[in-house]
């Protein structure tokens, strides 16, 4: 591949937004799931595992109870994503984001889900 290809292609990748939406930490030995929003799904559900293994996630209850029950007893999924509005490259989604995880907190709470 020759340098400018390879140069277009790094443009391109960087161009690329990042899937963002609402992701939950599911307990599979009790009724509860944590629920947090992100502008990078992967990297933060990702930077969430890491830190409840090394044992300083800042929900603390969550992190109890990765610390009782242990990794194979939870699930990492994501939600929903948010869209982006192709005609606004630099909309800030943050509101909108928050407004996903409310909708989903009150779903999840009405299936008897109690939050970390």
């Amino acid at each position: 591949m020759d340098k400018l290809k390879k140069k277009e292609m790094t443009a391109q990748y960087k161009q690329t937004p990042l899937p963002m939406g609402v992701y939950q930490i599911r307990c599979l030995a009790e009724p509860k799931c944590y629920i947090e929003t992100a502008k990078n799904l992967k990297g933060k559900m990702n930077g969430d595992v890491f830190k409840l293994s090394a044992g300083n996630h800042v929900n603390k209850g969550l992190q109890t109870a990765w610390n009782l029950y242990g990794k194979d007893r939870f699930t990492v999924d994501i939600l929903e994503e948010l869209k982006y509005n192709p005609d606004e490259p630099e909309a800030d989604y943050t509101e909108d984001l928050e407004i996903l995880k409310s909708i989903w907190a009150d779903k999840l709470t009405g299936e008897n889900l109690a939050l970390y």
